[in-house]
């Protein structure tokens, strides 16, 4: 059973979203403020686990771009935006825009397009995913 094309390109798209979230938070010198925040938030060697969430975000979203590694990366990419609303996007309310901003909407459609994903019918072991 190959993957439904509508779900190949929400995996796609999903993972170019995400990917410009980590390449971005590398290329502007994100890393290491992130790593501060974490620290701040109590989460032990915040600069580390910043530096591995983002290099994740960039190789796991290219991995994800071919079908590689799909349902541990989305489970990880939908486990990485629920610390983002826990730590960050919940007291901002709802809204990203509009009614509010900085909320969490975007990041719980994100995660209702990763169980979609995760869930989907996959191709056969030994056969090509596309």
């Amino acid at each position: 059973m190959s993957v439904d094309p509508g779900i190949r390109i929400l995996r796609v798209g999903v993972a170019i979203l995400l990917l410009i979230h980590g390449i971005y938070r590398l290329a502007a010198g994100g890393v290491v403020p992130f790593g501060g925040f974490l620290t701040s938030k109590g989460i032990p060697f915040g600069t580390g686990v910043a530096w591995l969430l983002t290099v994740v975000e960039i190789v796991g979203c290219v991995l994800l771009l071919f079908g590689i590694l799909t349902r541990p990366l989305v489970l990880w990419f939908a486990a990485e935006l629920v610390a983002g609303i826990v730590l960050v996007h919940a007291r901002e309310g709802w809204f990203v825009v509009g009614g509010g901003r900085n909320g969490v909407e975007y990041s719980v459609l994100l995660i209702i397009a990763l169980a979609a994903i995760a869930v989907s019918p996959r191709a056969p072991a030994g056969t090509a995913r596309t």
